[in-house]
């Protein structure tokens, strides 16, 4: 589903981060479906093992979230990119380019 990356992350910083676990679930779900495998970790699994470990498995979820990029896409190593943006506290900007990602995969609605 195409969403505008600059209100997701508004309304993440507005809704003090609970948007973002709403936005977390999403991608989830959307990446395990363009991989095309119902078998991966599903958005509430995801969201309670991040709260959980303290964020820890969310490193550990992008460096997979990458890796799922890269083989639809076959260009560059996001996996790596993504983890380390996310242990320098800048996940933000994961979801953005994550979202990206899917908004140039799925058709603008008429």
């Amino acid at each position: 589903m195409n969403r505008n990356i600059v209100v997701c992350i508004i309304l993440s910083i507005v809704t003090c981060g609970i948007y973002g676990m709403y936005w977390m679930y999403k991608l989830n779900e959307e990446m395990n479906e363009i991989a095309g495998n119902k078998e991966y970790t599903s958005g509430v699994v995801v969201i309670i093992l991040t709260i959980v470990t303290c964020g820890i498995y969310g490193w550990f979820w992008w460096k997979k979230m990458g890796d799922i990029q890269v083989a639809k896409s076959g260009e560059g190593n996001w996996g790596i990119i993504y983890l380390v943006l996310a242990l320098c506290g800048l996940s933000i900007v994961n979801y953005a380019l994550t979202q990206s990602f899917i908004n140039g995969l799925v058709p603008a609605a008429a």
